[in-house]
């Protein structure tokens, strides 16, 4: 029988040797009552899978420009098609792309091309603790790992994203960089005096029923002086004059059924101001591109394409303005 707590024992030993030490417990307990809520019905055969990958030493690791683990020549033909098979039993892939031992893992995200948005726009993570929320399967966190940070904890309530997570994890053991399966909400609500250094939220406000709740749990779970870095949807209003505008998608928005709130700019300005954050700054705004979000051989359902109208890439399937998402990043006082 599959022991959650048993595979997270690495992830407590490295909790366990930071800052975070008294909320350890805490973390558990949050980990207990997802799996309560929630086990996935494959989670033993995700284990499984795991299990049947190579056991390699990389002789070359890339974090820089991109996730690359491993050489091509480390392996043989019947190697790298049993390696390949095995990975696309984690399916869907959606975060990435990761190079392993010459496979490549063409994710339905270029997330590559949001972290070379916003990398020169944080501060440097050396020796930090970091936290990334709704981290996906993790890839942004081993991009943060190229900076030397003392600790990065990716949390996101997927199972199937923890083994995707867990895959790459067995050829990188001793990079600080650590996934547990919880979203936020089993979290302690703050982490007072000896919280994070740096906070991720990227692609979460949205689905949050609470944005400005959400924004100011992340802020308590920051150390005072320490850095939110926020990655949401928002629309660019419709009247100049009354900028603090939010749309409310009626059912769906663009075919997800679990999108809230999507603010102007300014109105996130507001929100981040009322949860009492300090120097905030607009550091990047993007329109999604289909070349950025699509379906590829390791994501094969429906993409962005397929979300936006045909005969106008500017709106969603719905008639609401396309996908366009902000950076900001904040203080706490």
């Amino acid at each position: 029988m599959f022991d959650i707590h048993q595979f997270l024992k690495p992830t407590y030993q490295a909790i366990a040797n930071t800052r975070l030490h008294p909320w350890l417990d805490g973390f558990k307990a949050g980990i207990d009552a997802r799996m309560s809520d929630y086990t996935h019905g494959k989670i033993e055969t995700w284990a499984e899978c795991l299990n049947q990958l190579p056991d390699l030493t990389p002789e070359a690791v890339y974090l820089k420009d991109k996730v690359s683990i491993g050489q091509a020549a480390q392996l043989n033909k019947e190697q790298q098609l049993q390696l390949e098979q095995t990975l696309k039993n984690f399916h869907p892939w959606r975060k990435g792309p990761f190079h392993l031992f010459g496979t490549h893992i063409d994710t339905e995200w270029r997330s590559d091309w949001k972290w070379d948005r916003l990398e020169k726009h944080i501060s440097p993570l050396e020796n930090k603790v970091v936290l990334d929320v709704g981290c996906g399967n993790g890839y942004h966190c081993w991009r943060m790992a190229e900076q030397k940070p003392k600790l990065v904890l990716g949390i996101d309530p997927s199972q199937l994203f923890l083994m995707q997570f867990a895959a790459v994890k067995k050829y990188l053991p001793n990079v600080p960089v650590h996934f547990l399966p919880i979203g936020i909400e089993y979290l302690p609500d703050e982490i007072p005096k000896q919280g994070f250094d740096t906070i991720f939220s990227m692609g979460v406000l949205y689905h949050r029923r609470s944005p400005i709740d959400h924004i100011n749990h992340l802020k308590k779970l920051l150390k005072h002086g320490g850095e939110l870095i926020l990655e949401t949807l928002v629309i660019d209003g419709d009247d100049v004059a009354h900028p603090d505008q939010v749309l409310i998608p009626e059912n769906r928005y663009a075919q997800m059924n679990n999108v809230w709130f999507i603010p102007t700019t300014q109105m996130l300005t507001k929100w981040m101001e009322r949860c009492n954050l300090a120097d905030i700054q607009v550091v990047d705004v993007n329109q999604t591109s289909t070349d950025e979000q699509r379906a590829t051989d390791w994501m094969t359902f429906q993409s962005l394409s397929d979300y936006l109208d045909p005969n106008d890439q500017n709106k969603t399937i719905e008639g609401y303005p396309a996908p366009k998402r902000v950076i900001m990043i904040a203080k706490r006082k």
